[in-house]
């Protein structure tokens, strides 16, 4: 069946798989996609939902590249919504609420219109290994399939145990076996293994809910989109979400099952998502509360299904039942499935390089919650790099790595491969120290020329980039360039209670102001007249404002992030023997060796590592 080597071999089909199948593929290697259930590719296991803080950055970030995630959402999309949007635009997040079954059919149709990429419906049990150097997969069925490289992206499958109250059973996820095999012969060749967990709420019936009594979040009422390309369009209709809240009776009820809850009576031993806990864990944490918000998500266009956003639990199902009976709303509800936990086994990432490859075994890729993240657009974000990476390796080119100033992506695998993690890693805006850098509106200027240069992102993409910023740099020229008198702009300065100029000066100066807006500006004939000779869209508009209200900002964070890309060009030679610098701490020394940085500035960056030690460090290196 399998007699081609092929050149990347991609396990498991979720949101890592596909953009690594797809991304490798693109890039013209030969690729198999391997995975327990081709009807679940893409699936959204939790929340129909794609984006939201910082992970809406993730999703631009992707689509600038060239992958399919900003498309996939895009055309499954329910509804819209710029999150943030009262704060400055470093924060601004978008994110849809997603149709569940459109979602995955996309992701499928997508991946089956991609030359070079082959499919197989099996489970991968173990891995061929020749002399440090992956050779293949073995299936299950005792299939050898052979390959110059191999990406791991199990998700939540590897000896994955589903809790609800005092049951539990094997499986990955909800009605699907848990993967075997793969987990005991990474600990063989020598890879650390931990447990970690993760929570999903009941699904119920919409039509068995009183919305009256909730109260209704809808979209925007001018919906953006994700991704770069003409080929998505923004929502003409949405469907809302609705928030309703828990209260004292509900935190009783839900106490009555705490004795027989998995988390609380020893039974689950890992760590959950500190960013996204239990309904069981807030009412423990925050026992201060009263009440905890519930957002009712739809899961699509025309199923009544339903997704109860906070309510995820591991309680027994009749505590479950009982307690949500007596939410607001939800008085006459009907369950399609209960909430649950799950562990599953995941592999520190500080065993990998920065190009997800690990540095046991030789083109062997692990990538989205095999490494600790969680979250369908850390998973995605991880598959596409580690796709990438397996291509670029076997054509013996060059790695691709993103710097911390460049993407948001950059820092999601620099925190993993420096700082590691013991409880499932989120990406937050918080996360990024250079975030005016990295906003969700210039991701394409920032990435779409790399994806071009790497074959993954297509001359169309680049085009459409290259018109935007030339037309953006034009727009901000214009305000530099053009002056304005006293008389055409005091009128505009005192109705927004803003000092009136006493001579003519730039616009620029003038535009800058917090208060003054492009319909602002627009009341000035020139400015009018060179947006209605230049037909500029909303996209333009919004790039040349940001730039010129936030250009102090961007620069200060530029000559930032440049001194500290210096230390990214000191190099740590391969193997370096830190056991002979007696100078530095002995934590230093051993998390360094563990490691084993690359570069000056990913040392300074590990966790338990001194400024005083990158000095000893430093003066050894001659620098």
């Amino acid at each position: 069946m399998f007699s081609d080597v092929y050149d990347v071999i991609v396990v498991g089909g979720g949101h890592a798989g596909s953009e690594a199948a797809a991304a490798a593929a693109n890039m013209g290697s030969k690729t198999l996609l391997i995975t327990m259930n081709l009807q679940n590719i893409a699936q959204m296991s939790c929340n129909p939902a794609m984006g939201g803080i910082a992970k809406g950055q993730i999703i631009r970030e992707i689509d600038a590249l060239g992958g399919y995630s900003g498309i996939v959402s895009d055309n499954s999309a329910i509804q819209f919504k710029m999150l943030n949007k009262s704060k400055g635009p470093a924060m601004w997040s978008p994110r849809v609420q997603s149709d569940r079954m459109r979602f995955a059919e996309e992701w499928r149709l997508m991946l089956e219109k991609t030359k070079n990429l082959d499919f197989y419906q099996e489970m991968v049990s173990g891995l061929l290994i020749e002399k440090n150097q992956v050779a293949g997969v073995r299936t299950s069925l005792g299939i050898d399939v052979k390959a110059k490289s191999v990406v791991l992206t199990n998700g939540t499958f590897l000896n994955g145990l589903i809790h609800i109250g005092d049951k539990n059973f094997g499986g990955g996820r909800a009605g699907e076996r848990a993967a075997t095999g793969i987990t005991e012969q990474l600990i063989e060749l020598g890879f650390d293994a931990g447990r970690m967990k993760t929570g999903t709420p009941p699904r119920v019936d919409g039509r068995s809910l009183d919305y009256s009594k909730m109260i209704e979040q809808p979209g925007d009422a001018q919906p953006e989109k994700f991704s770069y390309l003409d080929i998505t369009k923004p929502l003409e209709e949405q469907r809302s979400c609705h928030m309703t809240y828990t209260s004292l009776e509900v935190h009783e009820l839900l106490r009555e099952g705490f004795d027989r809850s998995p988390m609380f009576n020893g039974r689950i031993k890992s760590v959950g998502p500190r960013y996204c806990p239990s309904i069981e864990d807030k009412i423990n944490r925050f026992a201060d509360k009263d009440r905890h918000q519930l957002f009712v998500e739809p899961e699509g266009w025309n199923t009544v299904e339903v997704y109860v956003n906070g309510f995820s639990t591991s309680l027994p199902e009749d505590v479950q039942y009982k307690a949500l009976r007596s939410v607001r709303g939800f008085e006459q509800v009907k369950f399609f499935r209960p909430g649950y936990a799950i562990e599953y086994d995941y592999f520190p990432p500080t065993q990998l390089k920065h190009t997800l490859e690990t540095k046991l075994v030789q083109g062997l890729y692990f990538a989205g919650q095999i490494n600790g993240t969680t979250g369908y657009e850390e998973a995605a974000s991880q598959g596409l790099m580690a796709g990438i990476n397996a291509s670029l390796k076997i054509a013996e080119k060059e790695p691709f790595m993103l710097k911390r100033d460049e993407a948001y992506i950059g820092v999601l695998i620099d925190d993993l491969i420096t700082k590691g993690t013991e409880e499932p890693y989120r990406m937050f805006t918080s996360r990024a120290e250079y975030r005016t850098l990295l906003r969700q509106d210039n991701a394409d200027f920032r990435l779409t020329p790399k994806g071009y240069e790497l074959g993954i992102a297509s001359k169309e993409r680049l085009r459409r980039m290259e018109e935007k910023e030339s037309r953006a740099r034009a727009f901000v020229e214009f305000f530099k360039d053009t002056s304005v008198t006293p008389e055409e702009v005091n009128p505009i300065l005192e109705s927004k209670k803003s000092a009136p100029v006493k001579q003519q000066d730039k616009m620029f100066k003038l535009y800058a102001r917090p208060n003054i807006t492009i319909r602002d500006m627009k009341k000035i004939k020139s400015v009018a007249s060179y947006m209605d000779q230049n037909n500029l869209d909303s996209e333009i508009i919004e790039q040349t404002e940001i730039q010129v209200k936030y250009a102090g900002y961007i620069e200060k964070e530029k000559n930032n992030a440049d001194k500290l890309n210096r230390l990214e060009n000191v190099k740590i030679p391969l193997n370096f023997d830190y056991s002979k610098l007696k100078s530095m701490s002995m934590e230093a020394r051993q998390k360094l060796a563990e490691i084993q940085p690359v570069t000056i500035s990913q040392a300074s960056r590990i966790s338990g590592v001194s400024p005083n030690d990158i000095s000893v460090l430093l003066v050894y290196l001659g620098r």
